[in-house]
């Protein structure tokens, strides 16, 4: 059974659904996070390609070359950002979850790159911490 989940960006201009699931959480408190954001960590789901669907606003989607590649995404109108992909992980998108609007079930697995954390941010909580990716990514 396909588990749909809606949402977009802050003016509403792009609307996506998700289906299928969250593959896993993580939150990202890097300093490359925290700028693109605007907050003192990303939230992050990843979510295959496949089940990942624009309804509307392809073309009010912007797209920076962050690295040779990876690409973030955002609403040039508001610009909320959405997701980011990679040519590496071709298969899946990285979605933020605070544009996802209806409940997410899947909870967070990890704190990654803890080490290049604010020095006025505390980790809180019991999830493991790792000063880079999560084991498996």
């Amino acid at each position: 059974m396909a588990i749909n989940r809606f949402g977009g960006c802050l003016c509403s201009a792009v609307c996506f659904k998700i289906s299928n699931g969250i593959r896993s959480i993580v939150y990202c408190p890097c300093s490359e996070c925290r700028k693109a954001q605007g907050s003192a960590f990303a939230c992050n789901g990843v979510v295959n390609r496949d089940d990942f669907e624009i309804h509307s606003g392809r073309d009010a989607i912007s797209t920076y070359q962050y690295t040779s590649v990876q690409q973030k995404h955002f609403c040039r109108f508001c610009g909320s950002p959405v997701m980011s992909t990679s040519s590496i992980v071709p298969d899946f998108v990285r979605m933020r979850l605070g544009t996802i609007e209806s409940d997410i079930s899947e909870q967070p697995v990890a704190h990654i790159f803890r080490n290049s954390k604010a020095n006025w941010e505390q980790i809180c909580g019991d999830l493991p911490q790792y000063d880079s990716y999560e084991p498996g990514r």
